[in-house]
């Protein structure tokens, strides 16, 4: 076939998938971080529209003027700017809640209208029988006991060193300098606004008023129409604190509530919150960490997904863990973010520790809440030396998991005197293949159409608790090409049923479920864990290595390797009576390989979409796919 036949037949495709929609395209971060000028914002978003994005999210970030501080009318003002382009050109526009982050402190202002709703924690004293002690000024009694040794743990909370990042520089002439004479850049101090006790329910609704109210009466007209959602970034109980570690999270009626939610008196293991010998300590820990949680949910995400709903706009954003799959329950498009290299090729981070679990965390919370969309904060602070071959390979390795809206971090409104530094890299014009950023822009839109469209085929559940995603299990699945959606208990206990055939959850079927041990059968689980038993449809396996084959009769793969692949990914999915599969190669060497399609189907296109060709091939079909690339085979269903 000629290279002009090629591309002609990719041009016959589905249209969906050969032009796709701007609302799968990429919506990077606009970090608004220097003096702001209308003209200059209407500019570099018609840039951005032409590069191919789909919108933006607006964030204010340090290295705007004082004058130009958080939810002011000026900086709204010049926000308005931005969305009412944004309308003209048909782009979606996200709301960023916080400046600068963690979220729920609206850049101290929760504090300064209350210094009662300052971020607390939980301290503790040890006592000798007999020994005096008086409770710190402004400390509050949470509780006493015993320790194993015999002495008195007494634990109270009290108001903690805690902060967020900020919106200016200390000195902000010093942001004017370029450089010094040595090369070096300046790196300035920031403002660190104090956190709020997100654990307190008034002072949470002083964060909504002042953040999410204010956002209403500037900007509500344009809600559900070009501002689909609002960002919340990682809020975390302890802000930034450099306590963590002696201090637990808490506030000051935190024992009623972890009594509560845990179903038991905690007083008596307050010592395993501190002491390694304490009997099951990290048990204990654990169950803290959970409640602790589960009390976050119910004052910060539940009341903030409330108001979204209420006010015709959509919740995203992304929980402080990348393993917490409980809080994306309350996202109207879950998330996670990739950062700080936790994730890179050539070693095994894409396959293990807890950043190796964001991306399924973030997709199987969407496939079982029924959603169509889970968000991925891409790229931040992965520095200076980000390649474009990296870019593609990581984008790659998260949508093959089944994420279908990329968020890169970030494009810099400026990146004047110490702004380029700041967390970098600037993916926009300093970015040193901003010229290939178009051609990534469609092909991410490509595969964020299948994943949103399409259909996921598979058959394989992992049972997981409320965070710390089994890593060790699933690696042997991945490097056998078996794909899996994480399934918590809650899913299990309250939106699937289960029968002779399997599990059912909105519109999956999944043949079998899998646990590592880590999760407790609880009494209220057990009958439903049962029930799977009776079936043949429950393995519990360490190392799993042992069932792979039990597990390959047990589900329908649609190929065949020639040669086993540890690096091939493949996600399957199903859109309009085709059937797609894309082929990722997560290693860092070319893969060259024949698999079977063992799909029922009646024709086979192979497709090359980085230069956007497509042959017809038949059901053996050789393969090449270089290190970090995608390959999409599309086959027409017989039925």
């Amino acid at each position: 076939m000629s290279t002009n036949q090629s591309i002609q037949r990719f041009k016959e495709l589905d249209q969906g998938f050969v032009q796709p929609q701007r609302c799968y395209a990429p919506m990077p971060f606009w970090f608004l971080n220097d003096n702001l000028d209308a003209q200059e914002i209407r500019r570099q978003i018609h840039d951005y529209y032409d590069r191919g994005i789909g919108g933006f999210v607006l964030h204010p970030r340090v290295g705007l003027p004082r004058s130009l501080g958080w939810m002011s009318d000026k900086l709204l003002g010049y926000m308005r700017v931005a969305i009412e382009e944004a309308k003209h050109l048909r782009l979606t526009v996200i709301l960023y809640d916080e400046g600068m982050y963690p979220s729920g402190s609206s850049c101290g202002q929760v504090v300064a209208s209350n210094a009662g709703f300052a971020c607390r924690g939980i301290d503790h004293v040890l006592l000798k029988a007999g020994e005096p002690f008086a409770l710190p000024e402004g400390c509050n009694l949470i509780a006493q006991t015993q320790t194993r040794h015999g002495q008195l743990l007494i634990a109270y909370d009290r108001k903690i060193k805690a902060e967020i990042r900020g919106l200016h520089y200390l000195n902000h002439d010093q942001s004017r300098i370029e450089a010094s004479a040595d090369g070096a850049r300046p790196n300035p101090a920031e403002d660190h606004p104090p956190a709020g006790d997100l654990l307190n329910p008034e002072a949470m609704a002083k964060f909504i008023e002042l953040v999410y109210d204010k956002y209403y009466q500037a900007f509500g007209q344009y809600f559900g129409t070009t501002i689909q959602a609002i960002f919340t970034d990682e809020p975390n109980v302890l802000g930034r604190s450099p306590e963590r570690g002696k201090i637990m999270p808490g506030t000051t009626d935190i024992m009623v509530h972890i009594n509560r939610i845990l179903g038991y008196d905690f007083t008596p293991y307050l010592p395993a919150l501190w002491y390694d010998d304490e009997p099951d300590a990290l048990h204990y820990r654990c169950d803290w960490k959970r409640a602790i949680g589960i009390r976050l949910e119910e004052t910060y995400y539940a009341p903030i997904r409330r108001w979204c709903d209420e006010h015709g706009v959509q919740l995203t954003g992304h929980p402080s863990e990348p393993d917490d799959i409980s809080t994306e329950r309350h996202f109207h498009i879950p998330g996670q973010d990739m950062v700080w290299q936790h994730v890179l090729p050539g070693n095994d981070s894409a396959l293990v520790g807890a950043s190796s679990t964001m991306a399924k965390c973030a997709s199987s919370a969407m496939v079982h809440l029924g959603l169509t969309r889970n968000a991925n904060e891409i790229f931040g602070a992965y520095g200076h030396d980000l390649t474009y071959e990296t870019v593609q390979w990581l984008s790659n390795w998260a949508m093959v998991r089944g994420q279908n809206l990329l968020i890169p971090h970030a494009f810099y409104y400026s990146t004047r005197g110490p702004r380029l530094d700041e967390r970098p890299p600037d993916i926009g014009f300093s970015s040193s293949w901003w010229d290939r950023f178009k051609d990534w822009a469609e092909h991410v839109s490509r595969i964020c159409y299948l994943n949103t469209q399409g259909m996921q085929q598979c058959q394989i559940a992992v049972l997981c608790g409320t965070c710390q995603l089994p890593d060790l299990l699933v690696k042997p699945l991945y490097e056998n090409q078996l794909d899996f959606n994480y399934m918590t208990t809650s899913d299990l206990l309250e939106r699937a049923s289960i029968d002779d055939a399997g599990i059912h959850i909105e519109k999956m079927h999944y043949q079998v479920l899998l646990s590592d041990g880590s999760v407790p059968i609880t009494q209220a689980l057990s009958p439903k864990i049962q029930q799977l038993v009776n079936h043949g449809r429950f393995i519990q396996s360490k190392p799993l290595e042992d069932t792979l084959q039990y597990l390959k009769g047990m589900t329908n793969p649609a190929i065949e390797l020639s040669t086993p692949q540890s690096d091939l990914r493949v996600r399957h999915v199903t859109c309009d009576q085709a059937h797609w599969l894309m082929l990722f190669n997560e290693g860092i060497q070319a893969i060259d390989f024949e698999c079977k399609i063992l799909l029922p189907c009646k024709q086979i296109t192979s497709i090359d979409v980085y230069h956007q060709t497509a042959r017809q091939c038949q059901q053996k079909i050789s393969l090449s796919i270089a290190s970090g690339q995608l390959h999409i085979i599309h086959a027409l269903s017989c039925f």
